[in-house]
């Protein structure tokens, strides 16, 4: 019964930027997965990005210690600690040849998905154009859109290494872009970057004034001995762009939050400028702790990329029995297959949820690229990723 027949009432209108937003892919996948098991099924979720493993107990005794310390609980410096910031400088030294200044060329981020998020609205106004990779992580379309500019969706195929082709991209089109996303490791391809793909990336930048965005989240992650290249090697890398990079796959901290932007000191500026607008840092814990991550023995990090190899090789075994071929992914720890004749990436994931209690990520839901292909993560036991495809495989559909 209503006691209040005459109590005030507004009409609630969301803002423009907010009724244009892509829809949350992932959430609608994971909304999907959640029901299925909330039925009492036996789910195998490969479809989403999420680490399976625990973070290192060492990192997470320093976060403990570090949670005692008075000096933790009151706010931190707007843009972080200095000695965070000196630790992801000295990792990218040690790990990639790398010279950058703490001071002016780092940027703490809450997790990298709010720096791939934020820099579109650092950088582009409302008409603006971006170039983005299709297929690619939706999450690039977001920060697009919050910034009311357009994209030009570069095309990755599997002729040219998942690898966008610069030469397709229309010269006034080109002219046109003031940010361009690159990420590699590729998700959701798997695919990796050379060091000459860089340096025409270096060289389109600075023809045509565009900032590059390398998103390197799976940088850790390579596999056959080979570690991935990052973009800030490249001679002229800083003067044209910044990396994003997370440690969420690394070292298994994706529920901690903690990123970081590298590179160009202007965008760099601009990064920590808008987040004094948004935040006022992570918990200065949580900064112990990450450098606690960074400065430490990086054993962890090489025992996870073990791991990782150990159920792509697995996993890639299975799938040749049944018949699913496809090439093993280079770095990252996502798997892209080709679906079947006759099959839609969302029939396909449909399918699989319906009759295999198996989720696995829709090629479309990458960009209309993406089409074609399905994409699963290594991010469950290798006998529960041979499971995975034994269920499949009595689908007859190979």
């Amino acid at each position: 019964m209503n006691n209040h027949p005459n109590k005030p009432s507004i009409t609630i209108t969301p803002a423009q930027r907010i009724q244009g937003l892509p829809s949350q892919f992932f959430a609608a996948l994971a909304g999907k997965a959640q029901a299925a098991a909330a039925e009492g099924r036996d789910v195998i979720n490969l479809g989403q990005g999420n680490p399976d493993q625990p973070t290192p107990p060492h990192i997470v005794r320093s976060l403990q210690e570090a949670s005692e310390n008075p000096a933790y609980h009151r706010y931190p410096p707007f843009s972080g600690f200095g000695f965070l910031k000196e630790a992801m400088a000295n990792r990218y030294k040690q790990d990639y040849g790398v010279d950058v200044n703490p001071e002016t060329e780092v940027a703490i981020l809450f997790g990298g998905k709010a720096g791939l998020v934020e820099i579109s609205q650092c950088l582009l106004n409302r008409g603006d154009l971006c170039l983005v990779p299709d297929p690619g992580y939706p999450d690039y379309w977001s920060g697009v859109a919050l910034a009311g500019a357009s994209m030009h969706m570069m095309k990755l195929s599997e002729d040219n290494g998942f690898l966008p082709d610069y030469t397709m991209v229309p010269h006034a089109i080109a002219d046109q872009a003031k940010l361009m996303f690159i990420n590699y490791p590729n998700n959701p391809t798997g695919s990796v970057a050379s060091s000459a793909f860089y340096e025409d990336t270096v060289r389109f930048a600075d023809q045509h004034n565009v900032a590059v965005i390398s998103d390197f989240a799976y940088g850790a992650i390579g596999f056959d001995g080979k570690r991935p290249v990052s973009f800030l090697q490249t001679p002229g890398a800083k003067e044209v762009g910044i990396e994003i990079y997370t440690m969420s796959k690394s070292y298994n901290m994706a529920g901690w939050r903690v990123g970081y932007a590298l590179g160009n000191p202007e965008i760099i500026r601009l990064i920590n400028l808008i987040q004094d607008h948004y935040y006022c840092s992570l918990f200065g814990g949580i900064q112990h702790a990450a450098a606690a991550a960074l400065n430490g023995p990086q054993h962890c990090v090489h025992e996870l990329v073990a791991t990782y190899e150990g159920r792509r090789d697995a996993l890639f075994s299975a799938l040749q029995r049944i018949g699913w071929n496809a090439a093993p992914p280079a770095g990252s720890f996502f798997c892209w297959l080709p679906v079947p004749e006759g099959w839609s990436s969302a029939s396909l994931a449909d399918k699989l949820l319906s009759e295999a209690d198996v989720v696995v990520a829709p090629g479309i839901g990458f960009g209309s690229s993406g089409e074609g292909y399905v994409r699963l993560g290594l991010l469950a036991p290798e006998a529960r990723l041979i499971e995975a495809v034994d269920r499949i495989g009595r689908l007859n559909l190979f």
